[in-house]
């Protein structure tokens, strides 16, 4: 793979969702030329209102476009966008580099990337964890697995997007670190919220309580950043419960593949999914405080 000239390269954005829209703005603001596609249109109007071009389908983005960023929604979707026929691997310029910034599987992520280097084309995983909030303050952190070149190459335009990028090693090195991350995040929002419905029950306020114990040992951005959230009633997302569940769910098959017991992770994930059954599932994944919630009411 070649050097990038990161400075007038076309990039190309695929998946304007919660986190997607706010990380393609960053890059705009930088002066780039950026092109877009989504499957609802709607939704990337904003990034167009701004100077975004449209594109059709991920192959005429890949086309247009010189390094191509994608933010989906699940595994079928990342393999349809880059590899059916009208997807961004068929059609990637040789040279172009894909950064696959969803949270997908890491068997997934090696399997683009071989299917790349036949095609002359760096493919990265590189998940992020920070939610709404990191993407909105292009403070997220950054995982990356691939060719270490590849990496060196698109560092530019991931530090426009986070403040902690790491490269972690081969290809699926970056999907294996965010399931790392979201088995820690899993049994950490039962904690927060067991501790928060505690705190109620025995009669304290809860805002009062969180003043104490969020610099303490207990700390984490779900206790400071989701438990407001959860006691001002505000269950929109900042990541979809139905993706956290995606998300848990790749991490058990990945590691029922290493001969690995979890059985926190598939706690977190059997609450998550009843609360799923319960009508949650477009919410944010503070909304587990619903489930106790829930039980009061009735």
């Amino acid at each position: 793979m070649g050097k990038l000239n990161s400075e007038k390269a076309v990039i190309g954005f695929a998946g304007i969702g919660v986190m997607g829209k706010s990380m393609a703005g960053h890059i705009m603001e930088k002066g780039y030329e950026v092109h877009v596609y989504n499957r609802t249109p709607s939704k990337a109007q904003e990034l167009l209102d701004r100077g975004a071009v449209w594109q059709d389908t991920p192959a005429k983005l890949a086309e247009a476009c010189d390094v191509v960023i994608t933010m989906l929604g699940y595994p079928q979707d990342v393999e349809a966008v880059y590899t059916e026929e009208d997807g961004l691997i068929p059609h990637a310029k040789s040279g172009a580099y894909l950064i696959d910034m969803t949270t997908s599987s890491p068997l997934l992520a090696r399997r683009l990337a071989e299917r790349g280097r036949e095609r002359g084309i760096g493919v990265l995983d590189a998940p992020v964890s920070g939610g709404d909030v990191g993407a909105k303050n292009a403070k997220l952190s950054i995982m990356v697995g691939g060719e270490k070149a590849d990496f060196e190459a698109v560092l530019p335009l991931l530090e426009i997007m986070g403040s902690n990028i790491v490269y972690q090693g081969a290809s699926g090195a970056g999907q294996n670190t965010k399931m790392c991350n979201q088995i820690a995040i899993a049994s950490n929002m039962m904690g927060v919220t067991e501790a928060i419905v505690y705190a109620e029950k025995a009669g304290l306020d809860p805002r009062t309580v969180l003043k104490s114990i969020e610099t303490g040992a207990a700390g984490s951005f779900s206790l400071s950043n989701l438990v407001p959230r959860m006691l001002d009633g505000d269950f929109e997302p900042g990541f979809y419960i139905k993706h956290f569940i995606k998300d848990m769910g790749i991490a058990l098959e990945s590691a029922a593949d290493m001969g690995l017991e979890l059985p926190g992770l598939k706690l977190a994930e059997s609450l998550y999914r009843k609360l799923a059954d319960a009508g949650y599932a477009d919410k944010g994944t503070q909304a587990l405080y619903k489930l106790w919630e829930t039980k009061r009411e009735n």
